[in-house]
């Protein structure tokens, strides 16, 4: 099994700094084989990467990580098995917020987790006009102290919310953010707020869906349903849209063959080491579509990305910055993270 660098969050939990992501088996990216996926876990947890994100709402998510968790304990008498990490998201529909819901709702992901505690609880909440989030924050907080959640976590909160939340006096591990080449607007606010109060970043679209990747080096812009078969590649086609458009981030992509080529890794790998060597980020969320065949193929890309022998020079930075620098500025268009789950 690889050594992949691990992080501490504030509770203690230590994560891989590769996360493998799970909203790809939520049904928007295709059918889903949950056996193919249980099988398919054991993979990632061979090379190491044995910490997985999820949510309450990806589909079966919790169900797959429950099954494979379940099967590797009853594997643990053979031979010693390494700890799985298994984050989840609470993501409630509006209502009352009272301590019942709250509950309920953990013991549901509890339940198809097979866990008898959660690692980490991502709480996401649609609508800051609606305050009913920090009645949720509040009994998640007491559940924390209670002993059923290790890490209490947010997802796509932006600057503002997280402070008033950190002032109320309620402990936040990590923020669940869009980062990556294309999207800086962490860098703008949530990453300094971050390193001042012990939070960490973990980062998804990192890899755009996979269109950061030598996959889409010198292709034609896709834009039909047929070229954007999936959620992700639909998602952050749209970024790109936003960001500059299909000929800039053809620069972009030579600009980090070009980098890779130099280290000898892929582009993913190049902009995945990007992100993780930004400050305040804990960890890289990379998806897969766990049970499609050829799904792991990435694994050795995330292993390399994380690889104490890749390091971006200044050389490299100073050429991807002068690429990204002729982008337009998403702050400005979309707003803060997560503004653009909430326009």
């Amino acid at each position: 099994m690889s050594t992949v660098p691990k992080v501490k969050l504030s509770g203690g939990l230590e994560i891989c700094r590769v996360l493998t992501g799970m909203w790809q088996v939520s049904g928007a990216h295709g059918p889903v084989d949950k056996a193919g996926a249980v099988e398919a876990m054991q993979t990632y947890v061979d090379a190491g990467l044995t910490t997985f994100d999820m949510a309450d709402i990806y589909g079966p998510a919790e169900e797959i990580f429950g099954r494979f968790n379940s099967q590797l304990k009853s594997k643990s008498s053979e031979r010693a098995m390494p700890a799985l990490q298994g984050l989840t998201k609470y993501v409630p529909r509006p209502g009352p917020m009272d301590r019942k819901v709250v509950e309920k709702a953990l013991q549901c992901s509890m339940t198809r987790m097979q866990v008898d505690s959660l690692d980490c609880v991502q709480f996401h909440w649609w609508d800051y006009r609606d305050k009913r989030y920090l009645d949720a924050l509040g009994h998640l907080s007491d559940l924390q102290q209670e002993g059923l959640i290790r890490e209490l976590s947010l997802t796509n909160f932006d600057t503002q919310r997280l402070e008033e939340i950190t002032n109320k006096g309620i402990r936040i591990s990590s923020n669940q953010v869009q980062y990556s080449l294309i999207d800086q607007r962490p860098a703008a606010k949530m990453e300094q707020f971050c390193l001042d109060n012990n939070i960490q970043l973990l980062t998804y679209g990192t890899l755009a869906g996979g269109l950061l990747t030598e996959r889409y080096l010198g292709k034609a812009e896709p834009n039909t349903r047929a070229e954007l078969y999936t959620a992700s590649l639909s998602k952050y086609k749209n970024v790109i849209d936003t960001w500059g458009g299909w000929r800039l981030f053809q620069d972009l992509l030579v600009t980090l063959e070009t980098i890779a080529k130099r280290h000898d890794c892929s582009v993913a790998s190049v902009a995945t080491r990007f992100v993780l060597d930004r400050p305040a980020v804990g960890g890289v969320i990379v998806g897969c579509r766990l049970g499609v065949a050829g799904a792991g193929q990435h694994i050795s890309d995330s292993l390399r990305s994380c690889s104490p022998d890749l390091k971006l020079t200044a050389e490299d930075l100073a050429a991807i910055e002068a690429v990204t620098h002729r982008s337009r500025e998403l702050m400005a268009l979309i707003g803060d993270c997560g503004d653009e789950y909430r326009r």
